[in-house]
């Protein structure tokens, strides 16, 4: 890389314009992967930018780039073979039990109601902040974030009304005192 004549930042655009779009064909048909080869060429690019001041564009800089581009291929299908090598040791993952029925309720129920309400109810009510600390993280003021609890609040009340979830249906339990 090391050579007599750094390019300034007109030369070494010239240089990637020219040299860009074969790089990319050369590292796609080494890969086999053109959204591969586009993201190795590009990084190898940039790896060469910050060192044009030591890149001669006089001495085979596409080489460079290429090689630069190749080792980061390489490199990329070793971590992937490391961590599917990885995976395979870990075996299936165990298997997942169903949503619970009142949770498919409950955020079917939130999906309808605006964001800005559906957020402070899942602070407040779910992640248990105070209403200080909801409008400390949306950066709104306390008032506001009461106005969207309130309303998000009796939205889902509308939303959940006459399903499992709806307070005035629940059944509490009977007890029976022999």
């Amino acid at each position: 890389m090391s050579g007599t004549r750094p390019p300034d930042e007109r030369a070494f655009d010239a240089f990637y314009t020219a040299s860009v779009g074969r790089l990319i064909g050369q590292l796609y048909a080494m890969t086999g992967d053109f959204a591969e080869a586009q993201d190795v060429v590009q990084e190898a690019f940039a790896r060469a930018w910050e060192r044009r001041a030591e890149l001669d564009l006089d001495a085979a800089p596409e080489a460079w780039v290429r090689t630069v581009a190749w080792r980061l291929a390489v490199s990329r299908w070793r971590r992937v073979r490391t961590a599917l090598a990885f995976a395979r040791r870990q075996g299936p993952p165990p298997p997942v039990p169903p949503p619970d029925p009142q949770h498919v309720l409950l955020v079917r129920a939130l999906r309808q109601i605006p964001e800005a309400q559906r957020r402070a109810v899942v602070l407040h009510h779910l992640c248990d902040l105070s209403v200080e600390q909801v409008a400390a993280e949306t950066g709104s003021p306390v008032g506001t974030v009461k106005a969207w609890l309130s309303r998000g609040r009796a939205a889902l009340a509308r939303l959940l009304a006459d399903t499992e979830l709806d307070p005035r249906t629940a059944r509490v339990p009977e007890v029976r005192h022999d």
